[in-house]
């Protein structure tokens, strides 16, 4: 009987101390909870982008090697639409990267000659551009925030319209001119999924001041020299950008 009375004692004592235990246990062993991982900009990457750009050029008819008449300015406008493909390294908050980008464009605008007033006008298209070119981000959270720079290359038709009959604003002398020079650019990129991010960017081209040799088109000698423009050209664009990363 003693012996049954010590152990039911025993029990006693141990289902008391029990839950004081288990508290003491549970104080002991903290579990913090779970902290999302920094947005990883690192990796390749391929996107789309579309926009609107701006390409201001300057006239001036060549007289003379030297001597050119001044035949006024006009803006290009109208929208583009391309791809891009890139590579990006990031360290704590900063990200550096390379990107080739190339765009379809359709930027065309046109003024009346100041020097043949009432008999031709002047005008420029750029079809197509590309950019080579490395940034430089600082990113917060999921924003990128960055500035780019390097080579930019337009693919440009000039044209020379006559005014008057038989058919009047018929191109009458044209040229197709490739320019390479330099671009500078800055945009904000947000990354809404693991590997999709979106965001705009700014980018503005100095092309640089070129002569242009046009031809004639049509009778009386189709294809004869018709003058040689000097023209200068500058460009502005504006584009949305989606990418794709592939990892980090």
């Amino acid at each position: 009987m003693k012996q049954f009375l010590t152990v039911a004692m025993a029990a006693i004592a141990v289902g008391v101390a029990a839950p004081a235990l288990a508290a003491d246990l549970a104080a002991a062993v903290h579990v913090p909870a779970p902290v999302d991982a920094m947005y990883n900009w690192s990796g390749f990457y391929v996107g789309a982008n579309a926009g609107a750009g701006s390409s201001h050029s300057c006239w001036a008819f060549l007289l003379l090697p030297g001597l050119s008449l001044p035949e006024g300015c006009h803006d290009a406008t109208g929208g583009v639409v391309g791809g891009q493909i890139g590579y990006r390294w990031q360290s704590s908050a900063w990200v550096l990267g390379l990107e080739a980008q190339g765009n379809w464009a359709d930027l065309a605008g046109s003024n009346e000659s100041d020097v043949f007033v009432g008999i031709f006008a002047n005008r420029s298209h750029v079809n197509a551009f590309g950019l080579f070119t490395g940034q430089v981000g600082y990113a917060v959270d999921n924003a990128l925030f960055y500035v780019k720079g390097g080579a930019a290359v337009t693919s440009n038709n000039f044209d020379v319209l006559g005014l008057t009959a038989p058919v009047p604003n018929s191109v009458v002398g044209t040229s197709s001119q490739t320019r390479w020079g330099g671009t500078l650019g800055a945009g904000v990129e947000y990354g809404f999924a693991s590997n999709w991010s979106a965001g705009i960017e700014y980018d503005h081209l100095f092309m640089p001041t070129q002569d242009s040799t046009l031809t004639s088109v049509g009778p009386p000698s189709p294809g004869s020299l018709f003058g040689v423009e000097n023209i200068t050209q500058g460009v502005d664009l504006v584009t949305a950008r989606l990418n794709y990363r592939f990892g980090g």
